[in-house]
């Protein structure tokens, strides 16, 4: 994905569905430097990790 589809996502109020490495993700915060993202697992707030956004793939919107 790139950063300005991420940047739609992450300010949309639709819920889209984002995934990294296959599993389903949130997007916590968009970084600065135009690359990053920090990213939790959809089903679990504690793991949170900082990812590079152009491996972050959009599945399909959720109605």
């Amino acid at each position: 994905m790139d950063f300005s589809r991420a940047q739609q996502i992450y300010s949309s109020p639709k819920e889209y569905e984002v995934s990294y490495n296959g599993v389903s993700i949130w997007i916590d915060k968009l970084h600065e430097d135009g690359k990053t993202a920090t990213v939790h697992l959809r089903h679990s707030l504690e793991e949170r990790s900082e990812v590079d956004v152009s491996e972050l793939k959009e599945e399909y919107l959720i109605q």
